[in-house]
């Protein structure tokens, strides 16, 4: 009986190991152990080409070029003359040293690169020569080029992974490429494609003998998708060459989309600066200029006090509670007086007497600061008054991310009753406390995409769609909800119509509208310009430097195509800049062509760079506030 269960546990292992050895051999399709541990296997990777981005109207903004990567397997290398190998790459002694120990510790089995990103003409110098160097090879791979000196802020950049990336991200190896901002980071998964690889058999003296297992293992690279993006190329462009020598960010949006137009961050930079050899020397320069930022994209991070557009949105507010109609009259006497020694200067002639439409045309402080008000006032005390005008504004999607496909963003700032709670006490402070929100200042603050947001809900009666730079991927057009489904704020459609009579004069009355010098004949315009205070910390000393000059605008009113706004530091008023550099990215959207030349060449040739020098230097300032 011993004899028998002994004979059949043998036979019963021998099953076990012969049904293994063939499951290995013949059915495991997926491979079951790493190859590279073998010093006969070598794998030689094979990287997709990344997939090209369009514009709106089908226009390549972004394609691909050849370039040579030098590949290092460490455990390979054998014996050789590194001065000559060195002069042979152009690099230094040290730098060689650098990356060799550096792919050492990364992996002595895996490749690593010592050298990135030659040009066409770099790798045929050197193609002939590198037979001398076991261990060592070239790779080619597929690096950006720009069809546009535009747009680098959306289009983002493209660079090798890190340690961490190369041992924590699936699918990603030393040397290969990974999107790191704009389209390229948040479509990286669409981009990148799948990179391919054949496996090569070696014999005992190291050579060639041919596929390992006859290339069952073998893939081929998969390219990345396409995308077409909601950018349009030469408005982008043009937005670009209207901020030379000025500092801010024009968001131009699709108001019955939500499809991002133009998003122009000022200053900028060639998008190509940070492609090849050269782009880590390129990115340090323009990430330490700390004066100008070229790298902080001012369109989406830079939170600026909205000022007057702001006005709006307290008048629907204020029209949506009661408290005022479109007849509702105020006079202004130059000014707003509240508490015992509070003004809040206006530019209406003392004694002039506005309604809505009118307030919203001249920009009358006492007109809004009496409706905000009036609307805190309506309820039982200022923190409930406080927390329905929070409710409402945040409805327009202030004071929060707009949930939408850019790399980066920022919230801005709505306060609300725990706010003042915490700042004044509970129930010690009154509406007149927190006036300034009437008018766009105090703590209120935006982006520039948040306002052409409320811009475009405005255009819109109402509703608005997420804003959004993805249009279509693989000719896809895309489905997500979240850039397909309207949001509606809390503001009946009738009462914006009332808004919008007044951003209809501010361009077209010829005596009080404020951007009525950028008036352009044939497209019916509303519009609000904005000036906003601008303050700085110089030295621990508080200075005022010139207001920014803010201005948002749809058109045409009747059907609207585009929304605008437009942030300019420094910019004086919001009839100054802002508004003329609206209505020519209107006119260029519409027409394609503009009729007030003399209007753009005015823009195009103007500089505020003394204003920004100023800034930099406290004895300039003539106007400060200790």
């Amino acid at each position: 009986m011993r004899r028998v269960f002994l004979s059949a546990f043998v036979i019963f292992i021998a099953l076990i190991m012969l049904s293994r050895l063939l499951y290995l051999q013949l059915l495991d399709e997926e491979i079951s152990y790493s190859f590279l541990d073998d010093n006969a296997i070598d794998a030689k990777y094979h990287y997709p080409e990344r997939g090209y981005i369009y514009d709106r109207k089908g226009k390549l903004i972004v394609s691909n070029a050849p370039a040579y990567d030098i590949m290092v397997i460490p455990r390979k290398v054998t014996k050789l003359d590194t001065l000559e190998f060195c002069q042979l790459l152009d690099i230094t002694q040290e730098e060689f040293e650098h990356k060799m120990q550096k792919a050492i510790t990364y992996s002595p089995r895996l490749p690593s690169v010592i050298v990135q990103q030659l040009s066409k003409k770099e790798y045929a110098a050197i193609q002939e020569k590198m037979r001398k160097y076991p261990g060592f090879y070239v790779q080619k791979r597929m690096l950006r080029e720009y069809q546009t000196k535009s747009g680098a802020n959306v289009l983002g950049y493209i660079s090798e992974v890190n340690e961490w990336e190369a041992g924590n991200k699936k699918g990603y190896q030393q040397g290969e490429l990974i999107g790191r901002s704009g389209v390229e980071k948040v479509y990286e998964n669409e981009l990148r494609g799948k990179k391919g690889v054949n496996y090569i058999q070696k014999d005992i003296y190291n050579r060639v003998m041919g596929p390992f297992k006859n290339g069952r293992y073998d893939t081929l690279p998969t390219p990345g998708k396409d995308l077409k993006i909601t950018i349009d190329k030469e408005l982008e462009a043009y937005g670009e060459q209207l901020m030379v020598n000025k500092r801010g960010g024009i968001v131009a949006i699709e108001p019955k989309t939500g499809e991002i137009l133009a998003l122009v961050s000022a200053p900028y930079y060639d998008p190509a600066l940070l492609v090849g050899r050269k782009r880590s020397k390129n990115y340090n320069k323009l990430a330490l200029d700390t004066i100008a930022k070229p790298l902080y994209d001012r369109g989406l991070l830079a939170e600026y006090p909205p000022g007057s557009p702001f006005k709006l949105i307290n008048g629907l507010i204020a029209l949506e509670e009661g408290v005022i109609n479109e007849k509702t009259k105020v006079t202004c006497y130059h000014g707003y007086h509240y508490g015992r020694n509070g003004f809040m200067a206006c530019h209406c002639p003392s004694g002039t007497v506005n309604n809505l439409k009118s307030g919203i045309t001249r920009s009358c402080n006492a007109y809004f600061s009496n409706a905000y008000r009036k609307i805190i006032e309506k309820y039982p005390t200022p923190a409930e008054g406080m927390q329905v005008w929070s409710d409402y504004v945040k409805s327009f999607g202030l004071g929060n991310y707009l949930h939408n496909d850019l790399a980066t963003g920022k919230r801005g700032y709505i306060p609300d009753s725990s706010f003042y709670n915490r700042s004044y006490g509970r129930n010690r402070w009154f509406a007149t406390n927190t006036i300034s929100n009437a008018i766009g200042q105090g703590e209120v603050l935006t982006t520039p995409i948040q306002l052409a947001n409320v811009a475009a809900i405005i255009a819109n009666r109402g509703f608005y769609y997420t804003p959004h730079i993805i249009k279509e991927i693989d000719n896809q057009p895309i489905t997500d909800e979240n850039f397909t489904k309207p949001k509606y704020t809390n503001i009946a459609p009738e009462n914006y119509e009332k808004i919008i009579e007044g951003m209809f004069e501010v361009y077209n009355n010829s005596e009080i509208g404020t951007a009525r010098r950028t008036r352009i004949a044939g497209i019916n315009i509303g519009g609000k310009t904005g000036t906003a205070e601008n303050f700085a910390i110089i030295e621990g000393k508080r200075y005022q430097l010139k207001d920014h000059s803010i201005f948002i605008a749809f058109a045409p009113i009747e059907n609207p195509q585009i929304v605008v706004a437009v942030f300019v530091e420094n910019g004086y008023w919001g009839s100054t800049y802002a508004a003329p550099i609206a209505s020519l990215m209107i006119e260029k959207f519409i027409r394609g062509e503009i009729s007030r030349t003399d209007l753009e060449k005015r823009m195009l040739n103007s500089s505020l760079q003394d204003e920004y020098d100023k800034a930099l230097n406290p004895e300039q300032l003539s106007d400060k506030k200790e």
